[in-house]
């Protein structure tokens, strides 16, 4: 059942058998949730040759279980579960566009798995990925009862990326901090691999200028591009500024803001 969704997302763009190769190209677009990402493997699944392959269920629910592993055994079960879902969606002929945000903690697993492949980290200004994540509520106190579509729950539960001797702080901590936690841990985890860095406030304030560097990176004609990354959302470019209380702005800066500064966002 894990599988479904991403079949079903990708099967009409199978294309027969005579499309079923072994493409190794394939992109990884990751970072923290609420940073653009859903958004941009939209844009690069849509090209012509690439599919997107959404958030492939059985790689998110495996995540946790394969950061404790050592990494060679990660990238054989990376590779296993990717390729599965490719075969069935008629797909291995397509460059897959992988948007699990959750393969930032396995960066270098995903590196081995298939070394041909292009590794994006589109980063966004912590402080409006907060306040994106208040308004979804994933990490909100009240959602501890609800689950997520691999079965996880919301709330101010500890997920594994919660550095283990922190886990009662995390639990206890306001809404706003939980959020900025996530980020922090998301973007250092998927800055700690091999990958291209796009910032979503220079693709928002220059579309043309991210598609060309975009096709660089992926080796293909920034035609393409140009029209599709020019729907990018602007008006939640500095939101937080408006979004955020007092008091939430001083919890995200306590926690993230050493990685705040070092990214540039002042």
């Amino acid at each position: 059942m894990l599988h479904a969704a991403a079949i079903a997302r990708v099967l009409p763009r199978g294309g027969g058998t005579e499309r079923l190769g072994r493409e190794q190209r394939l992109v990884f677009v990751m970072g923290s949730p609420r940073s653009g990402t859903t958004f941009l493997a939209g844009v690069i699944g849509a090209l012509p040759g690439f599919v997107d392959l959404g958030e492939v269920l059985p790689l998110k629910a495996a995540v946790p279980e394969l950061v404790a592993l050592p990494e060679e055994e990660a990238a054989v079960r990376i590779r296993r579960t990717l390729e599965r879902v490719r075969m069935l969606a008629l797909v291995r002929g397509l460059r897959g566009v992988e948007q699990t945000p959750e393969t930032a903690f396995v960066v270098r697993a995903v590196a081995r798995a298939y070394p041909h492949a292009r590794r994006l980290h589109l980063v966004r200004d912590g402080r409006d990925v907060v306040c994106s994540l208040l308004e979804r509520g994933w990490l909100n106190a009240y959602r501890d009862r609800q689950a997520d579509d691999v079965g996880g729950t919301y709330g101010a539960r500890a997920r594994f990326w919660v550095e283990p001797d922190r886990v009662r702080e995390f639990e206890d901590a306001s809404d706003a901090t939980r959020a900025a936690w996530a980020w922090r841990r998301y973007v250092s985890s998927a800055r700690s691999g091999d990958v291209f860095e796009l910032r979503y406030e220079d693709l928002a304030a220059d579309p043309a200028r991210a598609a060309e560097v975009l096709g660089e990176q992926l080796e293909i004609d920034a035609g393409f591009l140009v029209e599709l990354l020019s729907h990018v959302h602007t008006r939640s470019v500095g939101r937080f500024r408006q979004d955020l209380t007092a008091d939430q702005l001083r919890d995200v800066e306590r926690e993230a803001g050493p990685l705040l500064a070092e990214l540039g966002y002042e």
